[in-house]
């Protein structure tokens, strides 16, 4: 594990988010100590129930042996500090989610392409308006996705990205501008990093009529949502 000792030696400079695929408590349980051990520290500051994509899911995390009970003993017992979840391709699972936990973060897709063609399944807005009215953290992600790759595949990223630098000014501006938006977290290739800090470091806030504009720029340049997928 190459960031363990990175990790232990820096821990009070980084917020530890990390997510667990488990479902059940015994399996949550050895997925949560396996990391711990990994990363040499004693706590986890965000946990997260990670790529929830089904209320059939969503109800095993919830049962009386699924994962969310696994959650709270640690929590009560000082190894995580809070609590979220993160849902990529349905909104209204989280939605669902927010109705049966008091969930600190969440992570979701936040970007203006998704309101190119707004679906029920991609459409942030009233996810973002229960967090802002509960004081959830939002961890926004797919910020500079263009559409499903078509073609060929130029980045290790599973959607085809934006690659030129007013295009990722404008969708990393667009996320930023969300709110309750915290952060953004990275697309999946390197190579697109120094553009997005890039757009960061120069972050201004959009108005409501600028976010219109952003969202008919990608449309006129063939943008379409990553979720559903047969859009």
């Amino acid at each position: 594990m190459r960031l363990g000792p990175l990790i232990k030696k820096y821990r009070d400079r980084f917020t530890i988010a990390e997510k667990a695929l488990e479902r059940t408590y015994e399996g949550t349980w050895r997925e949560l100590k396996t990391t711990l051990s990994r990363f040499g520290v004693s706590s986890i500051d965000i946990y997260q129930f990670h790529a929830v994509g089904s209320l059939d899911e969503l109800n095993k995390i919830f049962s009386e042996n699924g994962a969310a009970k696994a959650f709270l003993e640690a929590r009560d017992q000082g190894l995580i500090k809070f609590i979220g979840i993160t849902v990529h391709a349905d909104m209204r699972i989280v939605l669902k989610a927010l109705e049966m936990f008091d969930f600190d973060t969440i992570l979701i897709p936040v970007y203006a392409v998704a309101m190119t063609m707004p679906r029920p399944e991609n459409d942030f807005r009233l996810v973002l308006k229960v967090a802002m009215d509960r004081d959830i953290g939002v961890i926004a992600i797919k910020s500079i996705a263009r559409r499903r790759y078509v073609g060929e595949k130029r980045y290790t990223t599973w959607y085809e990205p934006f690659d030129v630098q007013e295009d990722i000014d404008l969708a990393v501006w667009y996320t930023l501008s969300q709110e309750p938006v915290a952060t953004y977290s990275m697309a999946g290739d390197i190579r697109l990093w120094p553009m997005i800090l890039n757009a960061g470091k120069r972050f201004r806030k959009l108005s409501l009529d600028e976010q219109e504009r952003v969202v008919e720029i990608f449309k006129e340049k063939g943008a379409k949502p990553l979720f559903p997928e047969n859009l």
